[in-house]
């Protein structure tokens, strides 16, 4: 039986490009970089919160990266979405949809990731 999730990868073709994204736009904290066994280059991040972490994975064997729309998306927690936003933006990641407030007084928004991943910022209800 499961009894933990440990971690969520995602392969990506720009490297350097996506560190930068989850190390300077979400201010994830990276832990460790590794090669594996069959040659991919991993990057793991520590989520803020969470005993989750994220890995993200080069392997240029396996073709090239294709992101479809509205396929996947991780999601975060954030004390202010408009703050947020405006410090992305001048990284040169504006928002691609929202915000947008939900039924349970919640605010959300989303912004593209480096290769198209979705990230969802979530501004909990006061």
């Amino acid at each position: 039986m499961v009894k933990k999730l440990l971690h969520t990868r995602y392969r990506v073709s720009d490297l350097d490009k996506t560190v930068s994204f989850y190390k300077d736009v979400l201010g994830l904290e990276e832990i460790s970089r590794t090669k594996s066994p069959r040659g991919s280059e991993l990057v793991f991040f520590k989520v803020p919160g969470s005993d989750e972490e994220i890995e993200i994975c080069k392997f240029d064997d396996s073709g090239p990266v294709n992101v479809g729309s509205d396929i996947t998306h991780l999601a975060f927690e954030v004390d202010d979405i408009e703050a947020f936003a405006k410090q992305a933006a001048k990284q040169g990641y504006p928002l691609s949809d929202g915000p947008t407030k939900t039924g349970s007084g919640s605010v959300i928004a989303f912004v593209d990731a480096p290769e198209g991943y979705e990230i969802e910022l979530i501004q909990r209800a006061k």
